[in-house]
């Protein structure tokens, strides 16, 4: 680094030398999978808000990929759903052509999982093979591969929650399921953007990592807050803004006891969480955008923290939109988007602020920075 760059930055050389093309290659890679992550993580929401997560009440990994052919095996798997709680106490008088309907989105979302393991494993053989994998890089590929089978075992065990003696899956066992999917979106990202290749030049105060990374938490807190939502139902009820039951902080919120349940358990006491969490998380955002620029950091830190800010305010509208309208099944989807969206530019505002600014594209940002 020359003599005249900023002291607040210090050099850094890129996270891998592996030449261009093959970074290149495995970026193109890992963002397809990313891609297929988050296409899974909205079928996953689909099937939710359809009711659809039990209709399949067997795990087969190999066999499951294909689904019923014939009309026996349609019976056949349909009879299946008539032994559990959830037909018996919920859809009665579900017919074979509404089982049809349930079925093809937990088979999407089945389906799905299992491409985004061979479009991981096909790949990271040839690609092992041909040398293109840095030796630092292919312990991180390893622990995302194992991530994505402990992935599928959980989500065997959140939906054995709901064949036995409830009605729907375990709202913790759902939140698990949602969070280790979120966090192997949110380390997949973190891979693809080590692959850039280039030197940067690192903030020489820890500062700014140390909030992001703070921020980072609080994102993904607020996604278990709504997934806890999610799993309780309990977004179909108390649909106004912004008081509930006719008051900013409603009664009730503490009427399971031991208390602590009701964090966990009561519906009012979920939404009414998610909903502090939320004005909470903006706030902080904001606040963190404004100390950046106060103390001068460098412009796209500076302004990867005010997108991060802006997509919590946006992600807030939309929760809102989608719970005065009682959570229609497009805005739904929306809402969880816009909640990777948010997560995914948190991960990335806090990969900035701890590996750095790339080096040739600071050269106008300077006079921004300090010590």
């Amino acid at each position: 680094m020359s003599s005249t760059a900023s002291p607040a930055l210090a050099a850094s050389p890129p996270v891998t030398q592996a030449p261009a093309r093959h970074r290149t290659a495995l970026r193109v890679w890992l963002t397809a999978v990313a891609l297929m992550i988050v296409a899974m993580i909205l079928v996953g929401g689909a099937t939710r808000l359809t009711d659809s997560g039990l209709s399949i009440t067997e795990w087969q990994p190999i066999v499951g990929m294909v689904p019923p052919l014939s009309d026996a095996d349609w019976h056949e798997a349909f009879e299946a759903y008539k032994q559990i709680p959830e037909y018996t106490h919920v859809n009665p008088d579900m017919d074979l052509e509404g089982f049809k309907t349930i079925y093809w989105w937990e088979w999407a979302h089945r389906f799905l999982g299992r491409m985004i393991g061979f479009v991981f494993f096909l790949p990271f053989l040839g690609f092992w093979a041909a040398g293109y994998i840095p030796r630092e890089l292919m312990p991180r590929l390893l622990g995302l591969f194992f991530l994505g089978g402990l992935q599928g075992a959980v989500g065997w065990y959140m939906v054995k929650s709901g064949l036995v003696d409830r009605v729907d899956v375990s709202q913790y066992r759902l939140a698990a399921h949602f969070g280790i999917a979120v966090l192997i979106f949110g380390y997949t990202l973190w891979l693809i953007l080590s692959l850039s290749g280039k030197a940067r030049e690192r903030l020489s105060s820890s500062a700014p990592a140390t909030v992001a990374g703070i921020m980072l938490g609080l994102v993904f807190v607020q996604l278990l807050l709504g997934a806890l939502v999610a799993g309780l139902d309990a977004g179909f009820s108390f649909n106004t803004f912004p008081l509930m039951a006719g008051q900013f902080v409603p009664e009730g919120l503490f009427d399971l006891d031991p208390w602590f349940l009701n964090l966990f358990e009561n519906p009012m006491t979920v939404q009414f969480d998610h909903r502090m969490f939320a004005y909470f998380l903006i706030l902080a955002a904001t606040l963190q955008a404004v100390w950046l620029w106060l103390t001068k950091r460098p412009a796209e830190v500076i302004g990867s923290a005010l997108v991060l800010a802006v997509a919590t305010m946006m992600q807030a509208v939309i929760g809102v939109w989608t719970l005065l309208l009682s959570v229609p099944l497009p805005l739904g989807l929306a809402h969880q988007a816009g909640a990777i969206l948010v997560f995914g530019f948190a991960v990335f505002h806090f990969w900035l602020t701890l590996k750095g600014v790339p080096v040739a594209e600071r050269s106008g940002s300077q006079s921004r920075a300090s010590a």
